[in-house]
């Protein structure tokens, strides 16, 4: 009689913290709709810049959102139409128009899972701090900036209301957090404008909220390889600059929130979203820092504030459409504004932190800045910031090389230690540390406290030794590890021999 199977180990799945938690759940609910609130004039404004109507905004907030929620990396980050994707894709719209937009979307999220499965997502771990926090700052001011056209030629009783809401946000928290200060802002400023019939800007008067829910479909494009030549340029440019500025949101998410994020998931799931974007006929997006913040400052931290934060924003447009439009466009602005502010990392620029911060970190932080404030976009003030900081850092360990020289008493001999690391920005002035002309027949390099990076820093340790033969003088290097003597016989088509 044969034994019994062993029974198959079952398969746990760990339960959702807001599932046992009423405040938790609390927490994820009213942070999803304070966001889905806020998402509503962002997502019309990048349709506005990318020339669309404002329902394919507002259909790619909605689906991005809910999307990413289950096949994002993050938990708590929002992913929704953003203004970098919207300049990326609105030549597209110009020239071809919708149907070829929503086929880069498609593409372009197809470009992200691929370059998701390749690990690119893992450079971001090269991203200096200083770009860190310049793209931290420079967000700060473009989220406060942003503000600016809905308090210009605007009347009068905006401005108390922006200062209202303002002060509702700050003193709120005092008596109690169970329940998020810019909704309770939004609730009281709309109450207040719609009661005493204060004529004022409202979410209303940014587009037409969509009446009906988003019906999956295929682009309507020739399926040629024309089409394909045409679209897979911006394609790729929305690829990168989606997962650049996902991977970025992703990263100061973590930092604020001290909990790791999978980088590669995120890139994956920015691709699976813009699909599926794309089949609703949204115009695709990335992670979108300002919601973002909002949905963390109002102490969001899993996926279903995401998740909620997209279908709270589609029951709003199409189930209360109505009362969404008399939301005055000052109870936003607050919220914008109040999250800028805590978004700037003003630790950095404190006068003692600037002192004691090294001029090379310091401007690295200066140029993110100032050209992701003179861009508008992120991508390229962090690819700038980063190109930047690579030339400060080469700098900085070029100047550590050393050379120091020690002749036997008789003169027969003389031995150069050489300290430091040797790659194309050190070694290149490493050829005029010799004395090739006085020195004594027989010449030692000890090169035992340095390593060879690259094939410059073979080249000039060549060119060293063609210098001294030409004056009929003998080199010997001595003490180069492994790796850097395989590398220097490699590039010479010489099988690899200690010296």
């Amino acid at each position: 009689m044969s034994s019994p199977r062993p029974a198959a180990p079952r398969l746990r799945l760990s339960k959702p913290e807001w599932l046992g938690s009423p405040k938790v759940l609390r927490t994820e609910v009213l942070s999803g709709l304070v966001v889905g609130l806020a998402l509503i004039p962002e997502a019309i404004s990048f349709s506005v810049i990318a020339g669309v109507d404002p329902k394919v905004g507002l259909y790619a907030a909605c689906t991005m959102a809910m999307v990413i929620a289950f096949a994002g990396g993050r938990p708590a980050m929002i992913s929704a139409a953003t203004g970098a994707v919207a300049l990326v894709v609105a030549p597209v719209v110009r020239q071809y128009g919708l149907g070829h937009l929503i086929a880069t979307v498609i593409l372009a999220g197809v470009f992200q899972i691929v370059l998701g499965v390749l690990g690119v997502a893992k450079l971001m771990r090269f991203v200096p701090r200083g770009v860190m926090v310049g793209f931290v700052n420079a967000l700060g001011i473009l989220l406060f900036t942003a503000q600016i056209p809905n308090l210009r030629d605007v009347p009068w009783p905006v401005y108390p209301l922006v200062l209202g809401g303002l002060a509702l946000m700050v003193l709120f928290p005092r008596l109690t957090r169970a329940v998020p200060a810019p909704l309770v802002a939004i609730v009281v400023l709309t109450a207040i404008t719609v009661a005493a019939g204060i004529a004022v800007p409202t979410v209303g008067d940014k587009g037409t909220l969509p009446s009906a829910l988003p019906v999956p479909g295929l682009p309507d494009v020739p399926y040629t390889a024309h089409t394909l030549t045409v679209i897979a340029p911006y394609a790729f440019a929305m690829a990168l600059v989606g997962i650049m500025e996902s991977m970025m949101t992703a990263k100061l998410v973590d930092d604020l929130t001290d909990t790791p994020s999978n980088k590669t998931r995120e890139a994956v799931g920015q691709g699976i979203a813009n699909i599926v974007t794309g089949v609703f006929g949204g115009m695709g997006g990335c992670g979108m820092i300002g919601q973002t913040m909002i949905n963390v400052k109002s102490g969001a931290r899993t996926r279903l504030s995401t998740f909620l934060a997209g279908f709270f924003l589609l029951i709003l447009c199409i189930a209360l459409g109505p009362v969404v439009s008399t939301i005055p466009m000052a109870a936003l602005v607050a919220v914008m504004v109040l999250v800028s502010v805590g978004t700037f990392d003003w630790h950095s620029v404190k006068p003692a932190t600037l002192r004691r911060m090294p001029i090379g970190e310091t401007a690295v932080m200066a140029v993110t800045v100032v050209v992701v404030v003179a861009t508008g976009n992120l991508s390229i003030g962090v690819v700038v910031g980063s190109l930047t900081a690579m030339v400060v850092f080469a700098r900085r360990v070029a100047h550590l090389t050393d050379v120091t020289s020690v002749t036997d008493p008789d003169g027969t001999q003389v031995v150069y230690s050489v300290t430091g690391e040797l790659f194309f920005a050190s070694s290149n002035d490493l050829v005029h540390r010799f004395d090739y002309a006085g020195d004594p027949a027989d010449v030692v390099i000890d090169l035992s406290a340095t390593h060879i990076w690259d094939a410059s820093s073979a080249a000039t340790l060549d060119a060293i030794e063609t210098k001294y033969a030409a004056r009929g003088k003998r080199v010997t290097f001595t003490g180069l590890n492994e790796p850097s003597t395989v590398l220097r016989a490699r590039l010479a088509g010489q099988p690899a021999r200690g010296h």
